[in-house]
């Protein structure tokens, strides 16, 4: 997601500095990123000219401190809370004063985050969607303490890189995954009951007009980070309606993450 994220900025004209857990982990998105511009080539989307133009937009780093000149931080590690406000607090430490830090998180409290630092306005959410070169929807989710500036210019942002912003509420899940991850849990329980997979997504695809499955996509987006979601809904909001599925727990639990494991709801070995 963090290299999808980094490719979207770098095709819309940003100087883009990209790091990760390790410099292995770096090169692999930098690689991921290089392959999937390049295929634009191939098909005739891109000239060569503009490929070299992305990539050289893209500068790979080891440590937040060599980002020395930057104004916008996105974090887009695990859907880990105790993760999160480590990496926000690194980056508060190490980043410009006048910068500000944006989370990628899909249900965690802007507001819980923005503790971590010492810079609380100038912490919001910017949630990309999978795969983010390709969707064009950031939900913009501002905390308690985010100023309106940090927001204006979050939304700024965001059309820089030709996205379309929507303004979302700091609570679980926000707008989309509010709607979207129940469905997929909905899924995991008619599964479950005995439902074949094939069958659920072919339904809603011609009876609902999606053009994936939700069990397709919830593979795409990872069974791990599904149950993550709906666990923290589930606790958060305390709705007996967003208790996860047992068999999408038992699934995780066995290492079925869906397509980056090549098995969940569907095998693609």
């Amino acid at each position: 997601m963090g290299a999808g994220i980094a490719q979207a900025c770098a095709q819309a004209g940003t100087k883009v500095y990209l790091t990760d857990v390790s410099k292995e982990a770096s090169g692999r998105g930098y690689a991921n990123i290089k392959h999937f511009v390049h295929r634009k080539v191939e098909k005739g989307k891109i000239e060569k000219e503009k490929y070299e133009e992305i990539i050289s937009n893209i500068s790979v780093i080891e440590t937040y401190g060599d980002a020395k000149d930057i104004d916008f931080a996105i974090e887009v590690v695990s859907e880990n809370m105790e993760l999160k406000k480590k990496v926000f607090a690194a980056l508060d430490s190490a980043i410009p004063k006048n910068a500000i830090i944006a989370t990628n998180t899909s249900t965690f409290s802007i507001t819980a985050l923005a503790s971590a630092t010492k810079r609380p306005d100038q912490v919001i959410g910017t949630h990309f969607f999978i795969p983010a070169p390709v969707m064009k929807l950031v939900e913009v989710i501002p905390g308690i303490l985010t100023s309106g500036e940090t927001y204006d210019k979050a939304v700024d942002f965001v059309n820089t890189i030709e996205k379309t912003p929507v303004k979302a509420p700091d609570t679980s899940a926000f707008l989309v995954n509010r709607l979207l991850v129940p469905m997929w849990n909905e899924a995991a329980f008619l599964v479950m009951e005995g439902n074949d997979p094939y069958a659920i997504d072919e339904a809603m695809k011609l009876g609902a007009n999606l053009p994936m499955g939700p069990c397709e996509l919830a593979d795409f987006a990872g069974l791990d980070t599904v149950l993550n979601v709906m666990t923290e809904m589930f606790q958060s909001i305390g709705e007996p309606k967003y208790r996860p599925c047992p068999l999408l727990k038992n699934m995780v639990a066995a290492g079925l993450y869906g397509r980056k494991s090549g098995r969940g709801f569907y095998d693609y070995a």
